[in-house]
């Protein structure tokens, strides 16, 4: 039954999601505001997504109102439509994401911010780019992790990405996200996060094989402002630390 689950849910993903690119494109040249439709499309995809895995999400505290700085722990792809589908924003991605053939693509076309984490200049310029966002009314995620993990806990903060916050004292919100699976499933810390060398697409598949899941997500009442980047990236660490909930 797993298997038939993945499968079907599998190809009407990726069937899915290529029809509402397609709708994108239309709209684009046809709807005057780029970013109200783009909005639209990404919010009903990830909608979509967390609908079609039989994900449900609880949500603790009070989300923030755009224009936002938010940062937060990454335990998979799997974050991306969760935090998407409850609130509007755009997320800055790892530059290796933008060069994928179709996915990079839509992702690109979603107005998502790369950046180049092996070159540290790459990262002032990301930095310009979330402020233009913000400056345009919108919401902004990063993960400052830097990559995903298993859930045992909230791994160090990269503290370069917050430089400019810190210059321009930049109030930067933050949440946690965890995950639980019921009795008789794959342990979310296999199912749900990705942290190992399994392909995307095999673990995709293990993913969608899942009856439900849950998803936790957990904001902060209030927001982070220091000048010293090293001291920023440290209190934004304690704050989703006293948050997150181990994945089992």
């Amino acid at each position: 039954m797993n298997h038939f689950r993945a499968t079907i849910r599998f190809i009407v993903f990726f069937v899915s999601s290529i029809v509402l690119y397609g709708v994108w494109l239309v709209g684009n040249i046809i709807i005057p505001n780029k970013a109200f439709w783009r909005q639209i499309v990404f919010r009903s995809w990830a909608q979509w997504f967390v609908t079609l895995s039989g994900m449900e999400i609880e949500i603790i505290g009070e989300r923030p109102r755009q224009p936002f700085f938010l940062v937060s722990n990454h335990l998979s792809y799997v974050d991306i439509p969760a935090l998407r589908s409850v609130i509007d924003c755009v997320f800055v991605a790892k530059g290796d994401i933008a060069r994928w053939t179709l996915a990079g693509r839509m992702v690109r076309d979603m107005d998502n911010i790369f950046i180049d984490r092996e070159n540290r200049r790459d990262i002032p310029n990301a930095g310009a780019q979330i402020i233009d966002k913000l400056d345009q009314g919108e919401g902004v995620i990063i993960f400052p992790e830097g990559t995903s993990s298993k859930g045992e806990g909230v791994l160090p903060f990269n503290s370069s990405f917050f430089e400019f916050a810190a210059q321009s004292d930049l109030p930067i919100h933050y949440a946690s996200i965890t995950y639980r699976t019921d009795s008789g499933q794959r342990k979310a810390s296999d199912a749900v996060c990705w942290w190992d060398d399994t392909s995307f697409i095999e673990h995709l598949w293990r993913f969608f094989g899942l009856r439900k899941c849950r998803a936790i997500i957990s904001f902060g009442c209030e927001t982070v402002i220091k000048p010293n980047r090293k001291e920023l990236a440290k209190e934004l660490w304690n704050r989703v630390s006293e948050k997150f909930i181990p994945v089992v």
